[in-house]
């Protein structure tokens, strides 16, 4: 007697019905990312409630953990798509481009208390500048990642490991997001630190459409067997989330941010020290 899994019609609708899995995920990215527009502009609403911005930062920590969800959903139920590509990068604009941007720009340069207005509305115009171009950079990182099939970075790093070619926008809109869960949601009010925050906010734009290599995770299969101590590691991490985010989540981010600057800066200096001698056609001799 034949079962019902045995059912090929079963079957084919069940793989059909799984494409839902990874869209839902998708959906909740794109959910995360409103709800951070809406906190952010009800923030700035109400004078820099403090509280809005900060669950608008935490939104965009919850959209990074669903939309590494749904890539691994995918592959491991094998219900990858080209509309489920396309949908997941349309949510990465939404949710870690302009969420983000909002929030840097409302967070940054609309509470600032200066005697000069005239001042203080360029300082602003300015900084609507500099996050547009952090959310254009991030577009482009997507457009770059989409249509490359294996992109190498500049500066290769070991054999065989996976890398980002520049920093991912998830990456850019993370560390955004822990600067400002990291001051409880308080927004700048002094002009000397929504310029230290233009220059942060282009420094990120900089990295995602950077040549340099980031590390992508991907090489983590959780199919597989590991140590207790890698158990007892990400136990660890989960626990200084919950009990610490604040400093632990701007620990990680900031970290992440530097790893991919350190690495290209130390590869250039590796380089240069082992480039060889020039030749004795090369040398210029003083007279």
């Amino acid at each position: 007697m034949r079962r019902k899994d045995d059912d090929p019609g079963r079957q084919r609708r069940l793989r059909k019905g799984l494409y839902i899995l990874p869209s839902l995920f998708t959906a909740v990215n794109i959910a995360a990312g409103y709800y951070a527009i809406s906190q952010a502009i009800q923030a700035a609403n109400n004078q820099g409630d403090p509280r809005h911005y900060d669950l608008a930062a935490l939104a965009i920590g919850f959209a990074i953990v669903f939309d590494g969800l749904d890539g691994r959903v995918a592959r491991m139920t094998n219900t990858t798509s080209d509309f489920g590509r396309e949908l997941d990068s349309l949510a990465d604009v939404i949710t870690f481009g302009m969420a983000p941007a909002i929030l840097a720009w409302l967070w940054g340069f609309h509470a600032m208390a200066m005697a000069n207005t005239v001042l203080q509305g360029k300082l602003m115009r300015f900084g609507a500048v500099v996050t547009f171009l952090f959310l254009a950079a991030g577009a482009c990182r997507l457009a770059r990642f989409n249509i490359q099939l294996n992109p190498q970075p500049s500066n290769p790093g070991r054999p065989g490991k996976k890398y980002f070619v520049g920093m991912p926008i998830p990456g850019g809109a993370g560390v955004i997001a822990s600067v400002v869960h990291f001051a409880h949601g308080y927004p700048i009010a002094s002009w000397w630190m929504a310029l230290i925050w233009a220059f942060f906010v282009l420094t990120l734009g900089f990295l995602m459409v950077s040549r340099w290599r980031f590390p992508s995770f991907k090489g983590v299969d959780f199919r597989q067997r590991h140590s207790a101590r890698l158990i007892v590691v990400l136990c660890a991490l989960v626990a200084m989330i919950i009990l610490f985010s604040d400093w632990t989540l701007f620990v990680i981010s900031i970290t992440y941010m530097f790893w991919g600057i350190f690495s290209r800066l130390f590869y250039g200096f590796r380089r240069g020290s082992q480039m060889p001698p020039p030749s004795p056609d090369q040398v210029v001799h003083a007279d």
